[in-house]
């Protein structure tokens, strides 16, 4: 009988922790615990991105589990192919799972839904704010010279780290996971908790670089957008940035069919069951996956606080780039432009329009910027795309 206890207790998770042959551990799980708790607590309590930071915490508490193995890094961190073969004979549970971050299955079916949920309207009505986008990915380029520049990171690294200026979650574990996926973890959780906390990242920059003249231009009602217009937009996005750069595909290719069931006006069953039931399931399925990938040993690193660092200096430069080069469309029109749209040209979707909208309106109440900040807002979907398939090109 005592045998039998004794090994009951022996292949607990609580006798396995010290089993390690780090003596901090048991200390460095804790902490994880830690962490994935304070993601619980912004996910439930604050409703920050609550659908993809609760399934990442969830995944971070069962990676550092002891004993449970549900996920093993060596298998997908390899000098060759995958070897498909050996993660079926000994994989876990989320090695199954994780072969959608790997392959980049999730990151592009998210795409599809953000595309059938995207209105390009605004864009359309108003091209010119498709080159707020892309001055609103100054941060990626910020981020990636800073992280290179730091010593720490090797280009891939530092071209990964990058992409979270791009305020665009499925962009930046896309790039992650073929350009350093041993930091996918850090890169994901940074660029999902900036996301959230845009409504608190961006209004300071504004402020500073837009006069009080500025912030009250009113601009001019978009025209109204044809169905003609809707329907061929999606398909020569998808022809004209694919032929340019090429490894943007799976991402621009998945957006723009997505927007094309939604606007083309006889697949109307297609485009709910990608916004609904398809994104849920990938949601779940994407957020338990990166989760995994926070092990102690792995995120527990002196790299994670230089990530998050580089994280909040690529969202101030991103934000400030769209603002000042909406100042000098506003200076080219005579006025016609509101430089707060700028900021919109940050790729959250619509969080970054509804700052706008919040921050035009604190100076005039009757002041409407919204659906004028939608168009940068979603260009900047395209432009951190693009910007990601540029890395990729470049460095894998």
């Amino acid at each position: 009988m005592l045998d039998i206890l004794k090994t009951i207790i022996e292949t607990t998770g609580f006798a396995r922790l010290f089993e390690s042959d780090d003596p901090w551990m048991p200390l460095k799980t804790v902490i994880m615990f830690v962490i994935a708790g304070a993601l619980v607590y912004c996910a439930i309590v604050k409703k920050y991105e609550p659908l993809l930071l609760l399934p990442i915490a969830m995944g971070m508490i069962l990676a550092n589990i002891p004993g449970a193995d549900l996920y093993h890094m060596d298998l997908f961190i390899t000098e060759g192919s995958l070897d498909i073969a050996e993660i079926f004979r000994r994989g876990g549970l989320i090695d199954y799972l994780y072969l959608g971050v790997k392959l980049g299955l999730y990151p592009s079916l998210i795409f599809l839904g953000i595309g059938a949920m995207t209105d390009f309207s605004p864009l359309i009505a108003n091209p010119k704010t498709m080159m707020l986008g892309g001055a609103a990915q100054l941060g990626v380029f910020a981020a990636f010279f800073g992280a290179y520049s730091s010593g720490a990171f090797t280009f891939q690294e530092a071209a990964a780290i990058g992409i979270i200026g791009g305020a665009d979650g499925p962009t930046a574990i896309q790039t992650s996971k073929t350009l350093a996926p041993q930091l996918l973890s850090a890169i994901a959780i940074a660029a999902y908790i900036y996301m959230a906390l845009i409504p608190m990242i961006q209004p300071p920059i504004m402020r500073l670089l837009t006069t009080k003249k500025e912030r009250l231009i009113r601009m001019s009602a978009p025209r109204k957008v044809t169905r003609k217009e809707l329907v061929l937009f999606p398909i020569v996005v998808t022809l004209v940035v694919c032929l340019i750069v090429p490894e943007s595909a799976p991402l621009i290719g998945f957006l723009m069919v997505g927007n094309l069931l939604n606007v083309c006006g006889v697949t109307g069953r297609l485009s709910k069951t990608v916004q609904n039931g398809l994104m849920n399931t990938i949601t779940v399925f994407l957020g338990i996956s990166v989760g995994v990938t926070a092990s102690a040993e792995n995120f527990l690193s002196g790299k994670t606080p230089l990530i998050i660092l580089l994280g909040i200096v690529a969202f101030g430069f991103s934000t400030a780039g769209g603002v000042m080069f909406a100042k000098l469309m506003c200076w080219i029109t005579k006025g016609k432009i509101n430089p707060l749209i700028g900021a919109a040209g940050v790729s959250a979707v619509p969080m970054a329009a509804r700052v706008v909208q919040k921050e035009g309106q604190r100076e005039d109440p009757t002041n409407f910027l919204l659906m004028h900040a939608m168009g940068p807002n979603v260009a900047g979907v395209i432009g951190s795309a693009v910007a990601a398939g540029v890395f990729i090109s470049m460095f894998s």
